[in-house]
């Protein structure tokens, strides 16, 4: 009897989930929902992803360099070199190797970079300046009047090619505008105001020149005819794709990415140097604050002197000490010849005339040896002590 209640309580808690799992089922109704985590990895890496993956549907090689040193062997012969990085650091050396690759057949596409100045007559743009073509910008430039403006898209470049009746609309920025004062362009594409790409030939090759590569990255290539532009002008030909050429040094990218890791690394090199800059050992005890004996400052004094002033000076106060000596105990000493002096000397002081020859003559100017000058001080103070 006690089995019963629980099972009649299984069974209806099983009849239960059964009826609220055919409610849901009924109720319940599938989607699909789309999650954007943004460009991926190689896209932000590459903001040419795009334009390179649009070139080789289409048939056409692509290789993405990073500098110039691939082109002494890069064939120009159907061949695109398109640079659409940052050439700040161009140096002239590059530019006539540009240059003489286009001439060689080369199909050279770069971006005007800087704005021409007159001051300077130049733009300080290298190449730009070597193809003898201006940028400057679109709103310095005079407005037609506006009776002649009939553009229903003034924003969009318009190239018009022979046998199509609508041009190609293009996305470039109108900001800028290249103007070419020599008539050496052969084609070109213009918005309502300005102009914002020019050919040239070359030699054998062509040289095309635009105001910016905004309109191919991954942003804006499926923008208008962006993408049929670029493989219009690579077409028949494998395609260089040359950007990224400036890249941040090691210390950029550490303060970048891991500025806490060198903010450790400087603490853990300043605790360093004063770990080291501590003293070993004990330390000197200062010199004890009580007088030194008067020997001391004797011989303190005699060090000093015989270092400063030399032994011939030393000898020699010694030796007018003694003179002056000689003349308070015998009158007129001074007025006496030098041998009557020794004489006097010899009586004075009870040595023999030969003592006091050495100890009274003038020494030879050669420093002398330690015993030999303390001999003939030793002479000296026996005389003076005689007296």
């Amino acid at each position: 009897m006690s089995r019963r209640p629980g099972l009649l309580a299984g069974v209806v808690l099983a009849a239960l989930m059964c009826a609220l799992g055919a409610y849901l089922y009924v109720k319940a109704v599938p989607y699909q929902e789309t999650v954007d985590h943004g460009p991926s990895p190689e896209a932000r890496a590459n903001p040419y992803l795009a334009a390179e993956h649009f070139l080789r549907k289409q048939g056409i090689n692509v290789e993405h360099v990073n500098n110039l040193g691939v082109l002494p062997n890069l064939e120009p012969h159907q061949r695109s070199l398109l640079l659409l990085g940052e050439r700040t650091n161009m140096t002239p050396r590059e530019v006539d190797q540009l240059m003489n690759w286009t001439r060689a057949g080369g199909r050279l596409l770069f971006v005007a970079e800087a704005l021409w100045d007159d001051s300077t007559g130049s733009s300080g743009d290298l190449l730009l300046d070597r193809v003898r073509l201006r940028q400057l910008l679109s709103e310095d430039l005079k407005e037609p009047p506006a009776e002649l403006i009939k553009d229903r898209y003034p924003k969009l470049t318009k190239l018009y090619l022979e046998d199509e009746e609508a041009p190609a609309y293009i996305g470039f920025d109108t900001d800028f505008h290249l103007e070419d004062p020599h008539n050496l362009a052969q084609a070109w594409a213009n918005s309502e105001l300005a102009t914002h790409m020019m050919q040239l030939t070359l030699g054998l090759g062509s040289i095309i020149v635009i105001t910016d590569a905004e309109l191919w990255k991954n942003e804006h290539i499926d923008q208008y005819d962006n993408a049929w532009l670029l493989w219009y002008l690579s077409a028949d030909t494998d395609v260089t794709l040359l950007f990224n050429t400036d890249h941040d040094n090691l210390l950029t990218l550490l303060l970048r990415y891991f500025p806490q890791a060198l903010v450790a690394l400087l603490a853990l090199i300043a605790l360093w140097l004063w770990r080291s800059a501590v003293r070993h050992g004990p330390l000197q005890q200062p010199a004890p604050k009580a007088r030194r004996q008067l020997e001391e400052h004797l011989q303190a004094s005699a060090g000093f002197h015989l270092r400063h002033n030399g032994q011939q000076q030393l000898l020699q106060t010694l030796q007018q000490d003694v003179l002056r000596r000689a003349r308070h105990l015998h009158p007129g000493f001074e007025q006496l010849v030098v041998a009557e002096q020794w004489q006097v000397l010899a009586r004075l002081t009870r040595q023999p005339t030969r003592a006091i020859s050495q100890a009274l003559s003038p020494r030879p100017k050669q420093r002398m040896s330690r015993a030999e000058f303390c001999r003939q001080v030793a002479h000296l103070q026996t005389l003076r002590n005689a007296l």
